[in-house]
């Protein structure tokens, strides 16, 4: 019995120092919020919150190693905290391990989806995954150019080698070796442009864009006219403006929102191919 009440005490006194942490924190004092965090930890070292609130607070310092540190405590003592899995992601962006982030920001925004769809956390968070993809394809797409500039470079060297090898061996150089030598390596600039196609931005295709806010579909619904929009704007339009549908005009209440899995996908295979299109404005 003993034991019960010590242990009953360690939890109202370490929910406490909680508290505390969080009047500090609204306060700015970041340090006496990690302290008293700290605390709650010492008596309670497996309640989540209590790591993820503390991890906070060094993000708020830029301490991104401790909050790496916390969050996958965090994640030890619960795989679903969507908080500490975006958290962690954002840490692992600041050591520029940006595929690892990347992984824990989906992680965070699945997690964060099935908690509650409307939160501002969810925003907040696909604000970062989406910067953190971008980052991720320009630090690929500048590798990649190198690459092929690289290469572009060997041929174009072998080319003219092998043209001044074969005038080598006649008197004089001829017009037609020239005009070939030309036409080869107009053919091999065309052939490497063609390769970094892929690696230029150009307008998104309007069926993969809401027809309100012309952005890229995050979490695309379908209603009853068979009209496409973007969930969180379309919700945000029923509860403002009014219960009906933004083009047709027609009755629309939420019950009647479907997930259009089939553009979600056809979203996904375009960002996966053109990464420079997660860039936000």
């Amino acid at each position: 019995m003993a034991l019960v009440e010590v242990v009953s005490s360690s939890a109202k006194q370490a929910e406490q120092l909680r508290q505390d942490g969080n009047t500090y924190f609204k306060k700015e004092r970041f340090g006496a919020a990690i302290d008293a965090y700290t605390e709650a930890i010492t008596l309670c070292p497996n309640v989540p919150v209590y790591w993820t609130n503390r991890a906070l607070c060094h993000r708020k310092r830029n301490d991104w190693n401790r909050v790496e540190e916390d969050c996958r405590r965090a994640i030890q003592l619960d795989h679903s905290s969507f908080k500490a899995h975006y958290m962690l992601g954002l840490a692992l962006q600041q050591k520029h391990e940006y595929t690892e982030g990347v992984k824990e920001l989906e992680r965070a925004m699945d997690l964060g989806r099935g908690a509650n769809p409307n939160s501002y956390m969810v925003e907040e968070i696909w604000q970062e995954l989406a910067k953190a993809k971008y980052l991720e394809w320009e630090h690929e797409s500048t590798k990649h150019t190198w690459e092929l500039q690289t290469l572009k470079e060997a041929c174009e060297s072998a080319l003219e080698e092998k043209h001044f090898l074969d005038t080598s061996q006649t008197e004089g150089v001829s017009d037609e070796a020239t005009e070939a030598n030309s036409a080869e390596l107009e053919l091999l600039g065309q052939v490497f442009a063609k390769a970094a196609e892929d690696n230029r931005p150009r307008e998104v295709p309007d069926y993969l864009c809401c027809k309100i806010t012309l952005d890229i579909f995050r979490d695309p619904v379908i209603t009853p006219s068979g009209i496409t929009y973007e969930r969180a704007v379309l919700l945000d339009h029923l509860k403002q403006v009014g219960e009906f549908d933004p083009t047709t005009r027609e009755l629309l209440y939420e019950s009647q929102l479907i997930p259009n899995l089939a553009i979600k996908d056809a979203v996904q295979a375009f960002l996966d191919k053109h990464g420079w299109a997660y860039k936000t404005d």
